[in-house]
């Protein structure tokens, strides 16, 4: 057994400092191939290496990013001369990849959710115990402009009581999501965890029960729809999720309320504003900038400085558990703690 609350400490511990340059990127598809983009524009970054299994579409990135291309992602962390490795692949393959990872001594940048399952993560967990490596968790929404200054600004509100995240988009093209072998799960997994973290970061609070209900409607095998609330702080605060991979439009809507006022913002339409009784305040956002290169800046910077990474394994695993949660409430129809796990002596291992 291990604890939520103690898998931090993998990365919350300093390490020595590191020179990072060269990138190998596992996973170069829709998402991945985002990844690549940017590490190519970083004047400090080289993409050295990228791991893409079929032959066709590694012959095609290889061509496409200038990289070494390999069509095993060990072969890559054995032999491709890389400082970092960063992993955007379906989660089911996040354990056995950080497994090769530690084992060969290489930080990783590793694409949410951090795993399928806190069942999953077991495993990890007694790997990072014996290979410590630094592994931050790329919730990227946590650098998305209006949820920093929705943060901010709620400095001036007091305590949160109520919380409200929704975000609407188009059916995925991605096949692998509707496959659970591959997927781990549907939108609640790969979708609700951004809310999950965000609910625990902009609070202050941890999550203590849920509740939930979810739908397939383009889907048939995952579910793309689901509603959930949940309970914070022993009842200090209570929030709302709610996402849907099946609408003609896109939106991220988060209203955060105290007892001095309410926030309000959308991090796809990227607005933001503050409401005290029925005065209305604009809050400065800026043109909207991609959040993929403040994640490798803030993962790269903290093994420079031998400084722990932003957002750790510890975080990553308690989004997650937020969803397994969510599964067990669905499939009961009943109120749902958040599993915490027995104490360890993880963070004293290291």
């Amino acid at each position: 057994m291990y604890s939520v609350a103690e898998v931090g400490g993998v990365n919350t511990r300093a390490m020595a400092e590191r020179q990072i340059r060269r990138i190998g990127l596992i996973g170069v598809g829709k998402h991945g191939g985002r990844y690549a983009r940017h590490i190519r524009e970083e004047p400090d970054l080289d993409l050295t290496a990228i791991a893409r299994r079929d032959p066709d579409q590694a012959a095609a990135a290889e061509a496409a990013f200038g990289a070494r291309v390999f069509t095993d992602y060990r072969e890559l962390i054995a032999g491709g001369g890389v400082d970092a490795i960063v992993v955007v692949v379906p989660p089911t393959l996040h354990v056995e990849i950080v497994t090769a990872a530690a084992h060969a001594g290489l930080p990783v940048l590793l694409e949410k959710p951090a795993v399928p399952s806190l069942a999953a993560g077991a495993a990890l967990v007694a790997v990072l115990r014996e290979y410590p490596i630094p592994v931050m968790v790329a919730q990227t929404l946590r650098f998305n402009a209006v949820v920093r200054a929705l943060r901010a600004a709620c400095a001036d509100l007091g305590p949160l009581h109520s919380l409200t995240f929704t975000q609407r988009f188009e059916p995925s093209p991605l096949g692998w999501l509707d496959d659970p072998a591959r997927s781990g799960g549907g939108i609640v997994l790969h979708t609700g965890v951004h809310a999950f973290d965000l609910a625990r970061l902009l609070s202050g609070l941890p999550v203590d029960a849920v509740t939930c209900q979810m739908q397939a409607v383009q889907t048939r095998h995952t579910e793309d729809n689901f509603v959930a609330t949940l309970q914070l702080g022993g009842g200090a605060a209570l929030a709302t999720v709610s996402c849907a991979r099946t609408a003609g439009a896109r939106n991220g809507h988060i209203e955060l309320s105290g007892e001095r006022g309410t926030v309000v913002g959308d991090h796809v339409l990227n607005r933001a504003y503050k409401v005290v009784g029925t005065a209305v305040e604009p809050l400065a956002l800026g043109d909207p900038l991609p959040t993929i290169p403040a994640v490798l800046r803030a993962f790269v910077g903290a093994l420079r400085t031998g400084t722990p990474v932003p957002i750790t394994l510890g975080d990553g695993f308690r989004a997650v558990a937020i969803a397994d949660a969510c599964y067990a409430a669905a499939r009961t129809g009943q109120v749902t703690a958040v599993t915490t796990v027995a104490e360890d002596t993880l963070r004293d291992s290291l």
